[in-house]
C-alpha cells in the first residue's frame, strides 16, 4: 500500500461539513430539473465555478432553492455520507445544515428535518457511518430569525440532532450578533460550535467562548494573529475543525505549504481536517487528507493525532468515544502495518 492510499483508508471522523455543500453537481441538476428552477448553466461540470466567497454563497443558496420535498433532503444526505464512506473510510460525522435557506422559502422544519434523518439513517444501514445534525445559524439573518430558528429546532428535534453552529460571510456580521439563539439552543440541550476567524481577527474567537459558550471553533485560521489567544485555545484544549482545500481556494491561501494549518499545528492547537462543501469545492474527505498531508509533509504519526482529534473532539458521550477510539486505534495500526 501506498502512502496516498493508505491516508484514503485511515478512519475518518468529520466534523465541518455543510450538508448544502456535498450535493452532487448531478443530483442539483436533477432537482433543478424536477422542480423548474433554472440553472447558470447547462454543463453540470460547470455548475460550481466561482472565484470569491461571495460567488460560492450564491451557488450555495441556489444549490438549497432545489431541496424542496422530503425525498429531496433524504437523497441528497443518502449521497454525502455515501461520498464520505467510499472516498476517504468516513465512518462518523457531525453535519451542518441551514434551516433558514430552507424555511423561508415556505420548506417546512419538520421537513428538512425529517428528510435528512431518512437520509443518514439508510446511509448508516448500507455503510456503517453515523451522522448527527447541527443546525446553523446563518449570519446574515436578522438576531430574531435567527433565534426563531432556534426555537423551531428545538420543537421538531430528533435525537439525531444534537447542535446549533454558525456560517455565512463573517466579516460584516460578528458572533456577538447573535448571542439570544446560542442562549435558547444551550437551555435547549444543544451543543455549540462556530465558524471564526475564517476572514476576521482572533477577538471573535473570544467571543465565541465566552459569549456565545462554544465548545469548539470552525476554521479558526486567523486566531494566530493574537498570540495570547493562541496560547489560551492551547492550553484550554480547544479543537479547530479546519478545512484546507475550500480556505486555499477562497482565502488566497492556493499552495498548501503556506496554509495556516501548518503553524497552528506547529502552534500545538488541537486541528481535525475537514471537507466543508466537498462536492462544491471538487474534493472529498480522503483527498483532504492525501492533498494536505502531502503538501506539508505529515507522516503517519501526525496523521494519526488528526484522526485521533477528530474523535476526541465530537460529540459523543464517554462509551461511545473510547469504543471509537479503540477501534480507530486498532484499524491504524493494522494500515501502518500495510504501509510500504
Amino acid at each position: 500500500m501506498n502512502y496516498e492510499e493508505y491516508l484514503r483508508r485511515v478512519p475518518k471522523v468529520e466534523l465541518h461539513c455543510h450538508f448544502e455543500g456535498t450535493v452532487r453537481p448531478a443530483t442539483f441538476a436533477d432537482l433543478a430539473r424536477q422542480h423548474d428552477i433554472a440553472l447558470p448553466t447547462s454543463d453540470v461540470g460547470k455548475l460550481y465555478d466561482y472565484e470569491t466567497i461571495y460567488e460560492f454563497l450564491k451557488i450555495f443558496a441556489m444549490v438549497s432553492s432545489t431541496l424542496i420535498d422530503r425525498q429531496d433532503f433524504a437523497r441528497a444526505a443518502y449521497e454525502s455520507v455515501a461520498d464520505g464512506a467510499t472516498l476517504g473510510n468516513l465512518k462518523y460525522r457531525e453535519m451542518f445544515f441551514n434551516p433558514t435557506l430552507h424555511t423561508r422559502r415556505g420548506v417546512a422544519m419538520a421537513t428538512i428535518i425529517d428528510g435528512l434523518i431518512d437520509g443518514i439513517r439508510e446511509a448508516e444501514t448500507d455503510f456503517g457511518v453515523r451522522c448527527r445534525l447541527i443546525a446553523d445559524v446563518y449570519r446574515q439573518d436578522e438576531p430574531a430569525v435567527a433565534r426563531q430558528m432556534v426555537e423551531d429546532v428545538l420543537a421538531c428535534r430528533r435525537p439525531e440532532l444534537i447542535g446549533l453552529g454558525m456560517d455565512g460571510a463573517e466579516a460584516p456580521d460578528p458572533p456577538e450578533k447573535f448571542v439570544d439563539a446560542y442562549r435558547v439552543a444551550a437551555r435547549g440541550g444543544l451543543r455549540l460550535t462556530s465558524h471564526a476567524c475564517e476572514d476576521a481577527p482572533p477577538e471573535n474567537v473570544t467571543s465565541c467562548l465566552d459569549v456565545l459558550g462554544c465548545e469548539r471553533i470552525d476554521h479558526g485560521y486567523h486566531v494566530l494573529a493574537s498570540p495570547e489567544v493562541t496560547g489560551r485555545c492551547r492550553d484550554e484544549g480547544i479543537y479547530f475543525t479546519c478545512c484546507p482545500t475550500s480556505t486555499a481556494v477562497v482565502y488566497g491561501w492556493p499552495d498548501l505549504t503556506g496554509h495556516p494549518i501548518k503553524d497552528m499545528v506547529a502552534a500545538g492547537l488541537q486541528v481535525t481536517i475537514n471537507s466543508d462543501d466537498p462536492t462544491m469545492f471538487h474534493t472529498d474527505i480522503g483527498r483532504e487528507y492525501v492533498d494536505l498531508c502531502g503538501a506539508l509533509g505529515y507522516q503517519v504519526e501526525q496523521v494519526r493525532t488528526f484522526v485521533l482529534n477528530g474523535v476526541d473532539a465530537a460529540w459523543l458521550d464517554d462509551t461511545d468515544r473510547a469504543a471509537m477510539r479503540a477501534d480507530f486505534t486498532k484499524e491504524l495500526d493494522e494500515l501502518e502495518q500495510q504501509l510500504a
